[in-house]
């Protein structure tokens, strides 16, 4: 049997309103801000050099557009889910409704991947960028209180000081939060174009030469030295040419994710049926536009090889153009750029764990809310949580895991829409993904072939992971299940087999 959520009950819960009820307070250009916050950060500033150096040279432009039409597909999914079910949880929410609470519960505890973990990757970022403004001032912080134990240090103090700051703004109000976002996105935008606009004519065409370094794992494929499995499972693959291309897209994915953050505060839109979509693909045009942009002048004003083993490759290409009086105004523009993305992906956990709660798969403290209507327990627990990884665990290792965990996700999202058009084909849909079932198909097929560019690494971390998951399924999700527990007192219609 496969429990799920109907669609005229998830409608019903999203047009709940009133005490006990997330506030309906963002706007479609809000929403476009959220989306642009959350993708905008780490993603750009720091593995923009790193891929290019590691994977794809020059062609990191062409990673960044792989992995935006894979986003492209998945987004226009997740946009006809959104506008459809306005509701908070996301992927979650929208594998209940098609394929069952199982798939549901496993598509929840992957968007910890994603949110959480995401949140103490940038944050242990934001904290080394931190002490680089500091040091402008002539301030230093101690090595000791910028790494955690794994790292020669003790704790990563400015790490947890910025996760717990943006911990107590979310639970003040998302209206708050949504302004100080806002105001965010505005500063690191600007910043972003004034890189494109006065490097642009420090480019030098040498850098771009060749655009796709050779692979010699590809030449011995094409020449019968070496079999294609044998290359699929070597150290050629992925380090340039078109494996790099793709391997560079699977990395940089970690750059996009954000956009679906914005179906997450569904049930916080004013206008959910218009602004989802409009908040999921206006803030992944936006984004997709200034990364092609940015990854073409960064490449152009340095040659990708000096990247390798960069913390700041954004500072070192730009020391090219000779503006050095803009380096403090960079660093303010990477500083917030983490920021906006740390405060995103908090909330988005703190809405998806909310959901699962008031399902009955967590314990209820989850989807308690204050007077302000913000799950304040569930941003407390994120914030201690979040806060010990990214204070005393070395995170640098964990990108690869974040992104195949939303690749995952989107996968599912995008099966989805093709399971709730066969099987529910007559619900009111607002917005409609265009071309289904190719869309969705090609969105799983880029999804899982950036998947495997991966390396081995990050496919046994997610298979740890989900089977943690399932245990705590088993031991707790199951037994405490409303919906399992409305079919078997006969309050509902049952199940779908």
């Amino acid at each position: 049997m496969l429990f799920k959520k109907s669609i005229p009950t998830l409608i019903a819960e999203a047009a709940e309103s009133g005490e006990g009820t997330l506030k309906r307070t963002l706007s479609s250009s809000g929403l476009v801000a959220l989306g642009v916050g959350a993708i905008i950060g780490a993603g750009l500033f720091s593995l923009t050099g790193i891929t290019a150096a590691e994977n794809a040279g020059p062609a990191v432009t062409l990673s960044f557009i792989v992995a935006a039409v894979g986003c492209a597909f998945a987004g226009l999914c997740y946009a006809e889910f959104a506008a459809m079910i306005p509701v908070a949880g996301s992927a979650y929410t929208y594998s209940y409704a098609t394929m069952g609470e199982f798939v549901a519960w496993i598509i929840g505890w992957d968007l910890v991947l994603e949110y959480a973990l995401g949140a103490a990757t940038v944050a242990s970022s934001w904290s080394q960028y931190f002490n680089q403004f500091l040091l402008e001032f002539g301030i230093h912080i101690p090595h000791n209180f910028l790494h955690g134990p794994w790292e020669g240090g003790v704790v990563n103090l400015p790490a947890i000081f910025i996760v717990c700051l943006l911990s107590l703004l979310l639970m003040r109000g998302t209206q708050e939060s949504s302004l100080v976002n806002n105001i965010l996105v505005v500063v690191k935008v600007a910043v972003v174009l004034i890189f494109i606009a006065l490097g642009w004519s420090f480019i030098d065409p040498i850098n771009h030469q060749p655009f796709i370094p050779v692979n010699e794992g590809e030449e011995l494929v094409k020449s019968g030295q070496l079999g294609f499995f044998e290359f699929f499972k070597s150290d050629y693959f992925g380090h340039f040419g078109i494996s790099g291309i793709m391997r560079g897209a699977g990395v940089v994915f970690f750059a996009f994710i954000g956009f679906d953050a914005v179906s997450t505060a569904a049930q916080e839109a004013k206008n959910p049926q218009k602004g989802m979509p409009i908040g999921i693909i206006g803030s992944l045009l936006v984004c997709t536009v200034l990364y092609v942009l940015f990854s073409y002048v960064l490449t152009g004003l340095e040659n990708y090889k000096l990247f390798a083993g960069d913390a700041k490759p954004v500072a070192t290409a730009f020391a090219k153009t000779g503006y050095t009086f803009l380096n403090t105004a960079l660093i303010i523009a990477i500083l917030t750029g983490y920021t906006s993305v740390i405060l995103v992906m908090l909330l988005g956990q703190s809405r998806v764990f909310y959901t699962m709660s008031k399902d009955g798969l967590l314990p209820r403290f989850f989807s308690d809310l204050s007077k302000r209507q913000t799950p304040w327990k569930t941003n407390i627990i994120f914030m201690i949580f979040v806060s010990i990884f990214t204070g005393f665990v070395p995170v640098s290792d964990l990108g690869h895991m974040v992104s195949i965990g939303t690749l995952f996700a989107f996968t599912l999202v995008c099966i989805g829409v093709m399971v709730l058009r066969k099987v529910n084909p007559e619900a009111p849909r607002p917005f409609r993904t265009p071309l289904v079932p190719l869309i969705p198909i090609l969105g799983i097929i880029v999804c899982i072939a950036m998947m495997a560019s991966l390396p081995i690494e990050s496919w046994e971390r997610l298979a740890i992971w989900m089977a943690l998951g399932i245990v705590i399924y088993f031991l707790y999700g199951k037994r405490h299940s409303k919906i399992r527990a409305e079919v078997e007192a006969g309050k509902s219609q049952g199940p779908t087999v």
